[in-house]
């Protein structure tokens, strides 16, 4: 790699690290016809873990951080005084099949500031993943939509990504309008509107278009928004939308900050509660409302997950029996993962569980056993102990569930 091009990767790969929404989970597997380059797994690529233990990789990079908007809350942003760097679509084609060859990464996400305009950005991001597959990349290909753009463009950039995302960036409307006065959530929600009516239609006529759906991005802690008002945001994307994922960014603070962001950034523990609670909203069966009511104010409870905080606060509807109560209340026990509660089901058709059992198949049965009842095993009123929370929070060994 020439000095040149090394310079543009070292700025625009740093500037692609505040986009969350790379994840490739719902990809369908695709293997290179014969002298084809790459494969694409369901297991996912990005640098994280998958479900079998695998660390995956990809290429993360922007196709420039040149920018023609001015939100506040973006490193990126016009009136930003950082480092510019600008690769053109050949580089980006070269990068991503040198790195792929080299066993460095194993797909490609692409996202860019507004060059020039909404539709000459995204015509560029769709010439890169269209030019991959013309010489035969069969790798994941992860490509940022320009919710201004022309929808033909967006149509064309589906035919050849796996995923197509389209960051929301903020919860609230007017805030969006404060902080990001060229961007119009109005345009946003058509735009992830129009998304997943291509998706429908494309699998209905068995055609490509974005596999493996639409995710988006929120930024957390750059306005007021409480955790409230973002769940219920995802919660209305998820509905109407479809989305794979809402992905949350905790705001960092960026240099010669404007006044109107946040004094100080968020905790990064609120991030980690909300990918919590947005798990109970997908597939625990939880409403905003209820995980809401585990903290205060409509802030989530930074010391305990949002769960435990909802059980705490709803003690009368516990202990669930683990050989006769319904699924959706064995979902809501702390320390039960969905798994857990469904091998629990399986398993009591042809036996009395015991505490024993629901140790071999949950992890999390510490947290657990307050809340449940097992052939051996009863909690004698633990629920109503003030010292509950104390207990689950700071174990101890003088501190026992089981007394």
């Amino acid at each position: 790699m020439d000095e040149a091009l090394s310079k543009k990767l070292k700025v625009l790969a740093d500037a692609a690290k505040y986009d969350a929404s790379c994840a490739s989970s719902g990809a369908k597997g695709r293997k290179a016809g014969k002298g084809g380059i790459g494969s694409t797994t369901g297991a996912g690529i990005c640098h994280a873990y998958t479900p079998d233990g695998r660390c995956v990789s990809l290429l993360k990079i922007l196709l420039t951080n040149y920018c023609l908007f001015d939100c506040a809350y973006c490193i990126n942003r016009r009136s930003s005084n950082v480092a510019r760097a600008r690769f053109s679509v050949a580089e980006v084609v070269t990068l991503t099949l040198e790195f792929y060859k080299r066993n460095y990464i194993e797909g490609l996400f692409l996202s860019s500031g507004i060059i020039k305009s909404p539709d000459y950005t995204m015509e560029q991001l769709m010439r890169v993943a269209k030019d991959l597959r013309a010489q035969g990349f069969a790798g994941y290909i992860h490509l940022k939509s320009i919710p201004e753009a022309s929808p033909w463009l967006i149509e064309q950039a589906g035919l050849f990504a796996d995923r197509m995302s389209i960051n929301l960036e903020l919860p609230d409307r007017e805030s969006l309008k404060v902080l990001a006065p060229e961007k119009d959530s109005v345009t946003i929600a058509t735009a992830m509107g129009q998304m997943r009516e291509r998706i429908i239609e494309a699998k209905e006529e068995r055609r490509r278009f974005s596999p493996a759906g639409q995710s988006t991005q929120v930024i957390v802690g750059a306005d007021a928004s409480t955790d409230e008002t973002v769940l219920t945001s995802s919660a209305t994307m998820y509905g109407h939308y479809k989305l794979r994922r809402v992905y949350y960014s905790a705001f960092s603070p960026i240099p010669e900050a404007s006044a109107l962001l946040a004094a100080k950034p968020p905790p990064l523990q609120r991030e980690n509660r909300l990918y919590q609670a947005d798990w109970l909203l997908r597939y625990y069966g939880f409403t905003v409302r209820e995980i809401a009511e585990g903290g205060a104010g409509g802030m989530l409870d930074l010391e305990i997950d949002p769960k435990l905080a909802w059980a705490l606060k709803n003690r009368e509807r516990f202990p669930v029996d683990v050989n006769t109560g319904p699924r959706e209340m064995l979902l809501r026990v702390p320390g039960l993962g969905a798994r857990a509660v469904d091998k629990i089901i399986a398993t009591r058709r042809h036996t009395k569980l015991r505490l024993e059992d629901i140790a071999r198949l949950s992890p999390g049965l510490r947290r657990a056993v307050p809340f449940l009842i097992t052939a051996d095993h009863s909690p004698a009123r633990l629920t109503d102990r003030a010292d509950l929370r104390a207990r689950l929070v700071k174990p101890s060994r003088q501190m026992s569930l089981f007394a």
